[in-house]
């Protein structure tokens, strides 16, 4: 008789043994204050660095550009978007209660782990988070690269669900009245995989980027 072998099944994520401080404990600086949020964003991981680690051969190429630096600094679109988040955050609020946020969180136990998400809110005893996007296209889904920036600040707020919110504009027009929105819960086995190519990307910093 052959006896089927279970399914490997990678384990659930318990990122510390007691419970985290309150995450308000954990600020490191306001995006309103802008020299003092990229100097401190510069000293750790972020989910927007995060959103591009979606394998191991990208770790390299997340660090080089930590190290040397990004020639991105911005074009239209994102001027757009800077433009239309307190408009949307206002409606975020309104309709959800999750108030606007402007603080960068450290993770409990790891000060280069950080995140600054767009609205933190705490409802029936549990951290929730909101998430802001504008897209030139309509989205069937919400696209990988946004799911890994939201696991991540999950992870380093210690929160169960983020109300990803977005707007779909026509040359910067909203297209409609509302913007879109759907609950993303939180998922440890996508955020134990962060981690890991996250502390790799600080591991090749360490080592001067490769």
């Amino acid at each position: 008789m052959t006896i089927a072998q279970p399914t490997p099944v990678q384990p659930t994520l318990w990122l510390w043994d007691e419970p985290a401080p309150d995450h308000r404990q954990r600020i490191l600086a306001q995006s309103t204050d802008r020299v003092a949020w990229l100097r401190a964003r510069s000293r750790g991981i972020t989910a927007t660095d995060v959103a591009k680690l979606s394998s191991e051969r990208s770790i390299l190429t997340v660090a080089r550009e930590k190290y040397y630096g990004s020639r991105f600094s911005g074009n239209a679109f994102t001027d757009h978007g800077r433009e239309r988040e307190p408009e949307i955050a206002t409606w975020v609020r309104a309709n959800h209660g999750i108030e606007p946020s402007a603080a960068l969180f450290h993770a409990h136990g790891e000060k280069a782990h950080l995140a600054t998400p767009d609205g933190v809110a705490v409802i029936s005893g549990a951290v929730v988070l909101s998430e802001i996007k504008t897209t030139s296209t309509a989205w069937k889904s919400i696209p990988r690269s946004y799911l890994r920036q939201v696991f991540w600040q999950q992870y380093v707020l210690g929160a169960e669900r983020t109300l990803v919110v977005w707007e779909q504009h026509d040359n910067f027009v909203p297209v409609h009245p509302e913007p879109k929105c759907l609950w993303v819960d939180r998922d440890d086995n996508e955020i134990h995989i962060l981690v890991g190519r996250a502390n790799k990307v600080l591991e090749t910093l360490r080592r001067g980027a490769g």
